[in-house]
């Protein structure tokens, strides 16, 4: 057996906003991959338009910095939930893991999902508490907190004896103990050597590698990442790709390690380096590359199964494909089908009707970055409810479940929890953090749907919320929908300004003037619970009689956009979001009024 005393491999575990891609580009900072002259953007790891929109990691991405004539490879995951299948992965190619924490929030959901997964495979763990400059810091509870979490999880006794570093990502300081002096991440970067362990394994065996990311490049195919488990892997080898019972002969092209943020090209890489490897075909997430004359497969990677689906289908509305450039369903098909070659925790099945595929994902953020993905790629679309995944467990219908944490101001808790009663919410336990109430329950995933908008309302846009998948649990009842109905075109044409100004009393409007709408389009949430047909296109009629109020300048209500995650949250089952490249617009499922009411009286009579 070879030990690589020369290499660690890390992985950089924490919940969202807790700074983990800001404490990884302090480090490849310091560790000089960026030379001290040059303009580097922050966040530098969140590669993607929208990670930078929104301050998340979506994809886990690889890295490597030198310290001290040791190279460590250092993995950047994402922190929702949502993309938790991203995390499990890439778990399978580290020894240890870095588990940052906010100095001031402490363990979340999302903190305790990922550090089960790493205490599972046996993983060493580094806690960093984070953030310490925080005025409201309370770095001992958070420290107590920590622990008694490992010990929640069944943490083994190395694992318990865990090193904490106390740091700063945003400056760039890591030190042992609160009160040392420290200007730079050094006490960090000892402790990762000293800890975690140096990959071990056989590099004179038959090679052995699983595929734990897949990349896509266009001048070379995809390209495999993973970790070299045992073996070498060189320039032209001949190895065996196994899917399951399938074993498939390939070559290898070229052979890439990661140095800072770049892939350098090498003649050959050996065990417990992450490599990238080009020229092997048509090959997926979980597939092991083994030697072509001993091949031997690895244990799969296990994902957690979808929660939440959705139906994609090619739009149908009176505007469809004025605005897109990717609009036929054999272009949404191959979209769908390309995405699950790397999204490991999606899946997309076909349908009766050719125009419409079901997709299942973990929760509402996994799909809408999906969605908001391929309209920005061109695609039109329409999207239908989201719905919870059930299964039959022992022949009793169940679905899934989630870990919810709410964090409010003392005022607004009565309203929460009233909000949360109606949705099938149980109170697991409630404690007092800086005079914000931390409460932390168990909901069905369908409960979920819907509730950020009514938290953000109810608390005045001071509520937060996380939540993380926890389990299937026997169906807890019907939970009531939208209480409001939608106001609805029934005309296609340009909406006016007087026409809207002669609806604002029916309701919330979501157009403004000098928008075009079509027959079935909802353009206004009703302020009662049924659905009511309107013409925001009326004009105002020329007459030769006057009053004194005629000229008197009409006032309009702003409008309320919706974003596409509300729009996916606010829509009932019988209503559609058209999302394309420029627009999202509500609709119902049947444009046609008299078809619309016809389907209402049947579904009626069949309930």
């Amino acid at each position: 057996m070879t030990t690589k005393e020369n290499l660690r491999n890390i992985a950089i575990i924490a919940h969202v906003d807790h700074g983990k891609t800001t404490l990884v580009d302090a480090m490849l900072k310091q560790s000089h991959v960026f030379r001290s002259n040059e303009q580097v953007e922050e966040r530098v790891m969140d590669s993607g338009d929208l990670e930078r929109e929104r301050g998340i990691t979506i994809l886990s991405k690889n890295t490597s910095i030198l310290y001290n004539g040791i190279k460590i490879n250092i993995v950047d995951t994402p922190g929702h939930a949502d993309f938790g299948g991203e995390v499990e992965r890439v778990l399978n190619m580290v020894d240890g893991v870095l588990l940052l924490v906010d100095a001031f929030e402490g363990p979340m959901p999302q903190t305790k999902y990922v550090l089960r997964k790493a205490l599972e495979q046996k993983l060493k763990p580094i806690v960093v508490i984070n953030k310490i400059d925080r005025p409201d810091q309370r770095v001992d509870d958070v420290y107590d907190e920590v622990l008694e979490l490992f010990m929640e999880l069944d943490a083994d006794d190395d694992q318990l004896d865990f090193p904490v570093i106390y740091a700063t990502a945003r400056d760039g300081v890591a030190k042992h103990e609160m009160d040392d002096e420290a200007d730079n991440l050094e006490a960090l970067m000892e402790t990762i050597v000293k800890e975690i362990p140096a990959p071990r394994g056989d590099e004179e065996g038959p090679l052995q590698m699983m595929i734990t990311t897949l990349e896509a490049d266009e001048y070379v195919g995809r390209v495999a990442i993973g970790r070299i488990i045992r073996g070498k892997a060189k320039v032209n080898q001949n190895v065996v790709i196994i899917n399951g019972d399938q074993e498939v002969k390939a070559k290898i092209g070229k052979v890439f390690v990661y140095q800072g943020l770049s892939r350098v090209e090498t003649p050959e890489a050996g065990v417990g380096e992450i490599v990238a490897l080009t020229g092997l075909g048509d090959v997926s997430i979980g597939y092991t590359v083994a030697d072509a004359e001993n091949p031997e497969a690895l244990p799969s990677i296990n994902i957690d199964e979808p929660t939440l689906s959705m139906t994609f289908g090619v739009n149908t509305s009176p505007f469809a494909g004025r605005e897109g450039q990717f609009v036929t369903s054999r272009h949404i098909r191959d979209r769908l089908f390309k995405e699950v070659e790397t999204n490991v925790a999606l899946r997309v099945e076909e349908t009766d009707s050719a125009d419409v595929f079901k997709v299942s994902g973990r929760g509402e953020l996994h799909l809408s970055i999906l969605i908001e993905q391929m309209r920005r790629e061109g695609y039109e679309l329409q999207v239908g409810k989201p719905e919870v995944v059930y299964k039959t467990i022992n022949g009793q219908k169940c679905e899934p479940i989630e870990n919810l944490t709410v964090e409010v101001p003392q005022e607004y808790m009565g309203a929460v929890m009233e909000s949360l009663g109606t949705r099938k919410a149980d109170l697991q336990n409630m404690t007092e953090v800086s005079g914000y109430m931390r409460m932390q329950f168990t909901i069905p995933a369908r409960g979920l749907i819907g509730f950020r908008g009514e938290l953000l309302t109810n608390t005045k846009g001071n509520g937060i919320m996380n939540h993380v998948f926890h389990g299937y649990v026997p169906y807890k009842g019907d939970i009531p929908g939208r209480s409001r109905g939608s106001l609805v075109a029934f005309e296609q044409g340009e909406t006016t300004g007087y026409g809207i100004y002669t609806l604002q009393d029916r309701g919330t409007m979501f157009i403004a003037p000098g928008q075009q709408v079509y027959e079935g389009m909802i353009v206004g949430e009703n302020s009662r619970e049924m659905d009511i047909d309107i013409n925001p296109c009326k004009q105002k009629h020329v007459s030769n009689m006057r009053t004194s109020s005629s000229d008197e300048a009409i006032r309009l209500v702003p409008p309320r956009i919706l974003s596409l995650e509300q729009a996916l949250e606010y829509i009932n089952d019988d209503e559609l979001v058209e999302v394309t490249p420029e627009n999202i617009r509500l609709r119902k499922a049947i444009l046609d009024h008299t078809a619309r009411g016809r389907a209402a009286k049947n579904a009626r009579k069949q309930s």
